[in-house]
């Protein structure tokens, strides 16, 4: 039940950008896809207030209710803005999705930060989880975009639109049927201020390193996109080999969350982060080095399933080192972060594009081994300190 709530209201979401460009551009005189873009930035405009939403769904009884909430009233919003771009002004259609883009930390790290007290206690059992978790990103960056395109060529954009609030409003009833939160005393205790909760990321060594490491890598995976396509066009002098150069990614990348739903990660997260990003550095040097297209799609797609392991990696970071009364703050949290760090990369590879894919797939490898050094450095002086500390406050030794 998780996993079809989850993989619906996140479909949803990875759909709506590309439903309002496709729904604006068929309304003629309300701004084409200039319009389409900035309904979609409003959409992940309101990112910025994830902590607060969290705090918000920390201090419930039963946050199932208000992710059910929040899931049908984005559903709800979505469909509203489809509905009444030709008939209110553009300021209201705007507001519609400013409301709707406030319930997408909740469908993000929200909804992740619940999962392990869903499925209890057992490790195994929530490493499983994480990694079908995972999965629902993935697919859902897929099925979205693709029952847009399927249902806009059949019935028009307006329906996909619909259908995509639908699919919201579905996923909020579906989160009705969870089982309840198995919560620890701990957890439910007040839920922590929100700058209570930044201070344990940047002072609680995991969580610090793994937030800065995958955000530097996100800039190098939210730019793979945009260089697949110029890359595949100078290989096969085509922009569709290109797009199937990022569907290798996108294959790869659900098929890595699949393997670890499959086969859940063991041992200490954090390690687990460092190796994939290291072998994910690997992989886009790889990329930048595949000789001919073939070599470069089968590059393409292990860089996704690299990139896919190292989410599963971080989901169980977060969910072993966050307080239990700030699980979803730090979910939340280091996912917005990660996401923003991903819309840098993508407007920084649309520069690097200029120099060669090849070049740019290259700088992104540096960028990403860079992010393990920094990591591994960190690692070392907290050591470091934690000995120093320990001897001084060792007892002298007496005579």
């Amino acid at each position: 039940m998780y996993l079809t709530s989850a993989t619906l209201v996140r479909s949803a979401s990875g759909g709506a950008p590309v439903a309002f460009v496709a729904l604006t551009l068929a309304r003629p005189g309300h701004g084409g896809a200039a319009l389409g873009g900035v309904l979609a930035a409003l959409l992940t405009l309101p990112n910025i207030a994830g902590p607060w939403l969290a705090r918000w769904l920390e201090g419930a009884r039963d946050p199932r209710l208000r992710l059910a909430a929040a899931f049908t009233l984005f559903g709800l919003m979505l469909a509203g803005a489809g509905l009444a771009l030709d008939h209110v002004p553009i300021v209201v259609v705007g507001s519609l999705v400013v409301i709707g883009g406030l319930c997408e930390p909740l469908m993000t790290g929200g909804l992740s930060s619940r999962l392990a007290l869903i499925v209890g206690e057992d490790t195994r059992a929530q490493r499983r989880a994480e990694g079908w978790d995972s999965a629902t990103y993935g697919s859902s960056n897929i099925l979205g975009p693709a029952a847009v395109a399927a249902l806009t060529a059949l019935a028009g954009p307006l329906t996909a639109v619909v259908a995509l609030g639908a699919a919201g409003v579905v996923a909020g009833l579906l989160m009705l049927a969870l089982p309840k939160e198995h919560r620890t005393s701990a957890a439910r205790q007040r839920s922590m201020p929100v700058r209570d909760a930044l201070k344990v990321i940047v002072r609680r060594g995991p969580l610090r390193r793994v937030m800065v490491a995958t955000m530097i890598t996100s800039v190098s995976t939210g730019g793979v996109m945009v260089i697949a396509v110029v890359l595949g066009n100078d290989l096969q002098g085509s922009a569709g080999a290109g797009a199937a150069l990022g569907a290798a990614y996108g294959v790869g990348n659900l098929c890595g969350a699949l393997l670890t739903g499959a086969f859940p990660l063991t041992g200490e997260p954090e390690r687990w982060v460092l190796r994939l990003i290291a072998a994910n550095a690997v992989a886009v040097g790889l990329c930048a080095l595949a000789p001919g297209y073939v070599l470069a799609l089968v590059t393409f797609a292990l860089a996704g399933a690299t990139s896919a392991i190292l989410f599963t990696a971080s989901l169980a970071v977060r969910s072993v080192y966050s307080p239990p009364n700030a699980r979803a703050q730090v979910f939340v949290t280091m996912a917005g972060l990660k996401m923003a760090a991903g819309s840098a990369g993508t407007a920084l590879a649309g520069t690097l594009v200029g120099v060669g894919p090849r070049l740019a797939l290259c700088l992104n490898a540096i960028v990403v081994a860079a992010a393990v050094s920094i990591a591994v450095t960190d690692l070392r002086l907290t050591r470091r300190r934690s000995s120093g500390a320990d001897c001084e406050d060792a007892p002298s030794p007496t005579a």
